[in-house]
């Protein structure tokens, strides 16, 4: 499945940086940014795809890149507006998290308003579960609708369907990939 995304987003980057305008080209800092749900991928699948995509000198976006000190939050959304695509990984948790929700809704409008490409991949995840906030996402926007403000919920589940909406690589086509990048 890594691999799989790896060669995608080679394909989209090739060639690399290019983007709708010289203004817009000034503004792009990473090739792409990563937004996934730490527990479900860090020690596993991110690990994978981060050293495929650094051998590749291909600029990603990982939490990990954020600065001692630096707004958590502010430097999430710097990093979104500065890369060229967003790869957001749909795994079982992701919409438990306010933080990749939040992160969604700007990669979402980055999306409608930059023409940022967005590449979802659902791991582990029905693409319709998703997309209708069903099973886990469904579980975990109840819990959402009793502890944050409605509108804030409701502009999350839209991120979340406008997202799921898109094409996108699912793992179940995928299962057997093996991690090799040569």
């Amino acid at each position: 499945m890594a691999y799989v995304i790896f060669v995608c987003l080679l394909l989209i980057l090739k060639p690399k940086g290019v983007a709708s305008s010289s203004e817009n080209a000034l503004k792009i800092k990473y090739d792409v940014f990563v937004s996934f749900r730490g527990p479900d991928i860090r020690r596993g699948f991110l690990s994978h795809l981060v050293d495929a995509l650094s051998r590749k000198k291909i600029n990603g976006f990982v939490d990990d890149k954020i600065e001692v000190g630096d707004e958590i939050p502010k430097s999430l959304i710097r990093a979104i507006k500065a890369s060229l695509i967003s790869l957001v990984i749909f795994s079982p948790n992701y919409s438990s998290s306010r933080w990749c929700l939040e992160e969604l809704a700007k990669i979402v409008e980055c999306r409608e308003k930059e023409g940022q490409f967005v590449l979802p991949v659902f791991l582990d995840v029905d693409p319709s579960d998703v997309r209708h906030q069903r099973g886990s996402y469904g579980d975990a926007f109840i819990k959402h609708e009793k502890k944050y403000d409605l509108v804030k919920v409701q502009r999350w589940r839209t991120a979340l369907q406008r997202a799921a909406n898109l094409s996108g690589l699912h793992s179940t086509k995928y299962r057997y990939v093996i991690f090799y990048f040569s």
